[in-house]
C-alpha cells in the first residue's frame, strides 16, 4: 500500500504545502536528508485553527490535537517537496517545540500528536524516530507547537 493510499484509508487530509516566505523555504533537502522548517497546525476540517498557550488557553487533549495538525502540515511539505511520501525511507529526527503556560511539563504529550500520526501514516518500521520536545515562553503567530523534522529520502 502506497503512504498516500495509507493516508486516504486513515481518513486524513494534507492542507496545502508550505512553500516558505522571501528568504526561506518549506524544505531543504541536502543528500538523503530532507530538513523541513518549523511549521504550526494546520486548519482544522471545519475551518478552525488552534492557538495560544497550552496549560492556560488549550488543554492537554487540544495540544495534543495541534501537534496532529502540525505532523499533517509537515508531510504535505514533505509529500511536495519529494513528490511522494513513499520516497521517505526513514523519519529520523522530530523537534518540537510547545507554547506553554508556566508550569505546563507535559509538552511530550503534545509532540505525540504528531510522532502518533508519523507512525501511524508510515509504520513503526519507518515512523518512529528520535525526538525532543521542548516548553517555550511563546511561539510565532500565537502557535500552540510548533515542529521541524528531518527525514531521509531514498534515491
Amino acid at each position: 500500500m502506497t503512504v498516500d493510499a495509507r493516508i486516504t484509508e486513515l481518513g486524513l487530509t494534507l492542507p496545502a504545502p508550505t512553500t516558505g516566505s522571501a528568504n526561506r523555504v518549506g524544505a531543504v533537502r541536502t543528500g538523503s536528508l530532507l530538513y523541513t522548517s518549523g511549521h504550526g497546525p494546520a486548519t482544522r476540517a471545519d475551518g478552525s485553527t488552534l492557538s495560544g498557550k497550552v496549560g492556560s488557553d488549550l488543554t492537554i487533549e487540544e495540544g495534543y490535537e495541534a501537534g496532529r495538525l502540525t505532523g499533517l502540515a509537515l508531510l504535505a511539505t514533505i509529500r511536495h517537496e519529494l513528490g511522494t511520501l513513499d520516497n521517505v525511507s526513514r523519519v529520523v529526527k522530530v523537534l518540537g517545540m510547545v507554547n506553554c503556560a508556566p508550569g505546563m511539563n507535559q509538552t511530550s504529550k503534545v509532540v505525540d500528536g504528531c510522532s502518533d500520526l508519523f507512525v501511524e501514516v508510515f509504520g513503526p518500521a519507518i515512523g518512529k524516530h528520535a525526538r525532543s520536545a521542548v516548553g517555550m515562553a511563546e511561539l510565532p503567530l500565537d502557535f500552540p507547537v510548533e515542529i521541524e523534522v528531518i527525514v531521509e529520502v531514498r534515491d
